[in-house]
C-alpha cells in the first residue's frame, strides 16, 4: 500500500509534460471475448512502458468502472509518447492494429484517447493526507508552503498570500483581474 503523505505538499516536474488519457468501454458484457484481448494488451503496454525508462513515460493512474476502464498516463513529452506508439519494436502498434480489426467487426468495446500538452508552469497540484496521485507519481514533491500554499500561488498568480480561513469562512483576494 502507498504511504499516506500527512502534510501538504506539490508535485513538480522540471518542464513541461504531456497527459494521455485511455479508455476502453464494454458495450456488451456477455461478449468476453471481444473485449478481454483489449483490455489484456493494455495492461501488457503499460508493463511495457514502465520497464523502459527510456519510453519517455511517467506514470499512469487506472480507474476502473462498471464498464469503463481509464488508464491516465504521464509523459515526457509528446514525442515520446508518439515515439512509443509508432515504434513497431513495442506491442502498441501491433496491438492497435489487432484492436481495430476487431472493432471493424464488433461494436462490443469502444476505445477512446485524449492528448493535453502542459507547458511548464501552468499547472498546480496538492496532495493532503492521501498517497501522491497522478502527477505526484511522476513529480518531485515539496512542501506547499510560502508561495506554493494556494492554488493561486503555484500556478505563480499571486505570492499564496491570497487567502486565509478564519471564523467568517474564507476570505480571499481576487486574482487576474475577475
Amino acid at each position: 500500500m502507498t504511504p499516506i503523505i500527512d502534510e501538504q505538499v506539490t508535485a513538480e516536474l522540471d518542464d513541461g509534460f504531456v497527459v494521455f488519457r485511455l479508455g476502453m468501454r464494454i458495450n456488451s458484457f456477455w461478449k468476453v471475448h471481444e473485449w478481454i484481448p483489449i483490455l489484456r494488451a493494455a495492461t501488457s503496454m503499460i508493463d511495457e512502458i514502465d520497464a523502459d525508462p527510456e519510453t519517455g513515460f511517467l506514470a499512469v493512474e487506472r480507474r476502473l468502472g462498471i464498464r469503463n476502464l481509464e488508464l491516465i498516463q504521464y509523459w515526457r513529452s509528446f514525442e515520446a509518447l508518439r515515439t512509443y506508439a509508432l515504434d513497431p519494436e513495442f506491442s502498441h502498434a501491433p496491438s492497435m492494429r489487432e484492436t481495430l480489426e476487431r472493432m471493424e467487426e464488433t461494436d462490443a468495446v469502444g476505445i477512446w484517447h485524449e492528448t493535453y500538452i502542459v507547458d511548464d508552469d501552468s499547472y498546480e497540484t496538492l496532495y493532503y493526507n492521501a498517497p501522491p496521485t497522478g502527477l505526484g507519481k511522476a513529480g518531485t514533491l515539496h512542501r506547499a508552503e510560502g508561495a506554493k500554499r494556494t492554488a493561486a500561488g503555484r500556478l505563480g498568480v499571486t505570492d499564496g498570500e491570497d487567502f486565509s480561513y478564519g471564523s467568517g469562512g474564507v476570505a480571499s483576494e481576487s486574482v487576474g483581474g475577475e
